[in-house]
C-alpha cells in the first residue's frame, strides 16, 4: 500500500510536464522500475542486503521529473523498513535517502522472517543478525532519529554448541553505532526468562548520551554508575522488568534533569524510588508491580499524574514532599482503599481525579476529618470475592462526604459468584441504614457496576439518591453478578 501511495504520488508529479516530455519519461520509468523491481526480487538475499548491489553495484537510475529532496526523503522514511529497501534498490534519491533513514526498526515481522513461540532457530538467528549488520554499517550516521531493536525470539546464554543463541557483542555493536551517531530515541526489548543481556552504559558517557530523549529498556540489565555522564536531553525514560537497584536508578536520574516521564515496571530489585528536586520538568510518574518496592520518595515539584501499583499484600509507603501539583493519581494495592481515605489528603491536598483498585480490605472505610477539597472525579475497583465478610459498602460515603466537589463516583466491583441467603437481599430490608442530613450538592453521575445483592451496597446506592441533589444519572450495572438473570 505504501508504494502504491508513493506511485499515485509521483504520477500526480508527472502530469505536470509536457505532454510529449511526460510520455517518454513514463516509458523510461516503468522500464527501468520494472527491471529493478525484477532485480530485486531475483537477487539473492533480502532487499535490505541489495541496497547497494543491483545492476552490478549501481542502483537502476530514474529519469522522470523529481519531486524536492527534503519531500522525497520525507516520503522514503514513512515507507516500511523492506518497501525502503525495494524503493533504495531502484533510485539513487531513495538509496541516498535509505543511507539517511532516520528510523530504523528491527523485529522478525520488519525484515520478513519468522520465529515461534521458543524462540528462532539457527538459520533465522544468523539472517537477523546479518541484516541488521548489513543496514547499520551502510548507514551514514546522519539523521538517525530511533533505533528500535526488537529481540524477543533470541537468547544470550551464548553456547558455543547452540547455534540459535545471539552472541551479546552483536547488541553492543548496534547500540554503539547509534549511540555515536546521536539516535534520539532507543528502543530495546529483549527476551523474558533468560539470562539477562547487560546494557553498556558506558556508550551513554560523553557525547553519545547528549542526543537521547527517549530510552526504553525491556528484560536487561541495567547498571548505571555515578560516572554516567549527563544525559541533558532525556525525557521519557521506560523500564519494564530490567535489572537496576534504587541506588542505580538513582545514579540515571541525577544526571537526567530534563526528564518528563518515568515509567518502572517489574523491577524487583528497587527497594526504594527517590526522585531528587533537581527533576524540575518531571510531570508524569509510572511505578507497576516492583514487588520488593517499600517506599516512593519525591522531591520533584511538578509531578502532576501518578499511577502506582503496588505488591498486592503490602503497602508502599508514598512521601510526596510537596505535591500541589499533583492532579491525577492512580494506585492499585492491598488495602487502598482504607489507605487513599486515611492518607491521601494530606499527601495530595490538590487532587481532581482518584482511581483505586484494591487487591483486598480487610475493614470497612474509615470516617476522619480530612477532605478532598478539589477532588472531581472518583473511580474505586474492588473484587468482591476478596473483600473482608463483613466489608460495609455503604463506608465508602465516607469519601462522599469528604468531597464537596465530586462531580462523578464509579464503584466497579468485580463479583464472580452471588450467593443468596435471604430473598432478594442478604440482610433484612427494612432495616436499611437512613441517611443523614448532609447534602452533596455537586455529585452528578453515579455509576455501579458489578451490583448484586447486599444489604450495604443497596445502603450506599439509596444514600446518593437521597443526598446528591444534583444527581443526572444513577447507573446500577450486574454484569459481572453471576445470579443475574436475563428479565431478572
Amino acid at each position: 500500500m505504501a508504494m502504491l501511495a508513493l506511485t499515485r504520488l509521483m504520477a500526480v508529479r508527472r502530469r505536470r510536464q509536457k505532454r510529449q516530455r511526460q510520455r517518454r519519461r513514463i516509458q523510461a520509468r516503468d522500464g527501468l522500475i520494472s527491471t529493478g523491481a525484477a532485480t530485486a526480487r531475483e537477487g539473492s538475499g533480502s532487499p535490505c542486503e541489495q541496497d547497494g548491489n543491483s545492476q552490478g553495484g549501481k542502483p537502476a537510475s530514474y529519469s522522470g521529473p523529481t519531486l524536492p529532496e527534503n519531500i522525497l526523503y520525507h516520503i522514503h522514511s514513512l515507507l516500511p523498513l523492506r518497501d525502503a529497501a525495494r524503493a533504495a534498490c531502484v533510485s539513487h534519491a531513495f538509496l541516498n535517502s535509505w543511507r539517511c533513514r532516520p528510523n530504523l526498526n528491527f523485529s522478525i515481522e520488519t525484515l520478513g522472517l519468522e520465529a515461534n513461540e521458543y524462540g528462532a532457530d539457527k538459520a533465522t538467528v544468523e539472517e537477523f543478525t546479518k541484516n541488521v549488520d548489513h543496514i547499520l554499517k551502510r548507514h551514514s550516521g546522519i539523521g538517525l532519529k530511533t533505533l528500535d531493536i526488537d529481540v524477543y525470539f533470541l537468547r544470550f546464554d551464548v553456547d558455543p554448541q547452540d547455534g540459535n543463541n545471539a552472541n551479546p557483542c552483536h547488541l553492543d555493536s548496534w547500540l554503539r553505532l547509534a549511540l555515536t551517531s546521536g539516535v534520539e530515541e532507543l528502543i530495546l526489548v529483549l527476551p523474558a526468562k533468560t539470562p539477562k543481556y547487560n546494557f553498556p552504559c558506558s556508550l551513554l558517557s560523553g557525547k553519545s548520551g547528549n542526543s537521547i530523549q527517549y530510552i526504553r529498556l525491556s528484560s536487561c540489565a541495567f547498571r548505571p554508575t555515578i560516572s554516567l555522564g549527563c544525559l541533558r536531553s532525556l525525557k521519557r525514560l521506560h523500564l519494564y522488568s530490567v535489572g537496576i537497584t534504587g541506588d542505580e536508578l538513582g545514579c540515571l536520574l541525577s544526571n537526567s534533569s530534563a526528564l518528563e516521564r518515568l515509567e518502572v515496571l517489574l523491577c524487583s530489585e528497587i527497594l526504594c524510588l527517590k526522585l531528587p528536586r533537581l527533576l524540575q520538568r518531571l510531570s508524569y510518574l509510572e511505578v507497576v508491580s516492583c514487588d520488593s518496592l517499600q517506599v516512593i520518595e519525591s522531591e520533584a515539584p511538578s509531578l502532576s499524574s501518578c499511577s502506582f501499583s503496588g505488591h498486592r499484600h503490602h503497602l508502599v509507603q508514598l512521601s510526596l514532599g510537596e505535591a500541589l501539583q499533583v492532579k491525577k493519581l492512580e494506585m492499585s494495592c492491598f488495602s487502598a482503599v482504607c489507605y487513599a481515605r486515611e492518607q491521601l489528603p494530606t499527601i495530595v491536598p490538590n487532587l481532581k481525579t482518584l482511581t483505586i483498585a484494591t487487591s483486598c480490605e480487610m475493614a470497612s472505610t474509615p470516617i476522619v476529618p480530612s477532605k478532598f477539597h478539589h477532588l472531581k472525579h472518583l473511580n474505586i475497583r474492588i473484587p468482591g470475592g476478596a473483600l473482608y465478610p463483613a466489608y460495609d459498602f455503604l463506608s465508602l460515603a465516607s469519601f462522599l462526604d469528604a468531597s464537596p466537589s465530586l462531580e462523578t463516583f464509579v464503584l466497579d466491583i468485580l463479583v464472580p459468584e452471588c450467593h443468596v441467603e435471604h430473598g432478594l437481599f442478604s440482610g433484612d430490608p427494612s432495616q436499611l441504614v437512613q441517611a443523614p442530613e448532609h447534602h452533596h450538592d455537586t455529585l452528578k453521575c453515579m455509576k455501579i457496576t458489578g451490583f448484586y445483592p447486599e444489604k450495604s451496597l443497596l445502603e450506599l446506592a439509596c444514600r446518593v439518591l437521597e443526598t446528591a441533589t444534583s444527581l443526572d444519572c444513577l447507573t446500577l450495572g450486574t454484569s459481572y453478578c453471576s445470579c443475574w438473570r436475563p428479565g431478572s
